[in-house]
């Protein structure tokens, strides 16, 4: 399917490993020109060596976006390659196990920081270049905000967030037709997920356990549907589609275990 997003550009956060690097990778293969950005330089460095090795055009960008200022200058390295952008992907954050218990005040406003304060910070500063573009946006989300987990107090509210923001901006970017969606991810074997489960006594037995309550196919959802998802959500094939809380889960979130 082509998705008419060829020499579109996109911005991607937390692009340089895990469901950020799928979706990189996915923009590609229709064309599009992703902008990676990400803290970690040696993940910057490996998948856009990667992606250039196979002929893609790909921008990249090394930002803390906790930092409002390199937000901003994540956004001006962007304007200095073009006025406009076909889609903004919310997606760095983390799970980063602030609960009630075992947190402070100060580490939940931070965990904020880090989960979605930066969603906002990216999305005003990218408005003038999305509404050039008639662009979309795609919030990357949590069964969390829906589903709780336990000793995560802040990761959950921050996800929460995301789907009230969503909802929020669908309504409000209407006149400048800009679509938002968001796609919340259950279990999906990324780089973070791997360092969680290997702080069980055997990780192996524990991916059972949780494929075990996945009702479609027993498995993780890959971190390539999950961007397939977000890729068609940017293209003009989801022209009618804004305000949705996707989920690409296997089902985890909503069927009955029992199946």
């Amino acid at each position: 399917m082509n998705l008419k997003l060829k020499n579109k550009i996109v911005i991607v956060t937390g692009g340089g490993s895990g469901i950020g690097q799928a979706i990189a990778e996915s923009l590609c293969k229709e064309n599009a020109i992703p902008v990676i950005v990400d803290k970690n330089e040696k993940s910057i460095s490996a998948t856009v060596r990667s992606l250039e090795s196979k002929g893609k055009k790909i921008l990249h960008f090394l930002a803390d976006l906790t930092d409002y200022d390199q937000c901003k200058a994540t956004v001006a390295f962007v304007k200095k390659k073009s006025l406009s952008i076909a889609g903004l992907v919310n997606n760095a954050g983390i799970n980063d196990k602030i609960g009630l218990e075992n947190g402070t005040t100060e580490d939940f406003v931070q965990s904020y920081y880090r989960n979605v304060v930066h969603y906002y910070t990216m999305a005003k500063l990218c408005l003038p270049l999305l509404k050039q573009g008639r662009g979309s946006i795609v919030n990357i989300g949590s069964k969390v905000s829906t589903t709780g987990q336990g000793g995560t107090s802040g990761y959950a509210a921050a996800a929460g967030a995301r789907n009230a923001l969503t909802r929020e901006w669908a309504v409000e970017l209407i006149p400048f037709k800009i679509r938002v969606n968001s796609v919340l991810v259950a279990e999906a074997f990324t780089p973070l997920y791997k360092d969680w489960v290997s702080t069980f006594p055997d990780p192996k037995k524990k991916i059972r356990e949780i494929e075990d309550k996945i009702p479609f196919e027993k498995r993780m959802t890959t971190p390539k549907e999950i961007a397939n998802t977000v890729t068609f959500l940017l293209s003009e094939k989801s022209s009618h589609t804004t305000g949705q809380l996707i989920y690409v889960d296997g089902g985890y979130t909503h069927l009955d275990r029992i199946i």
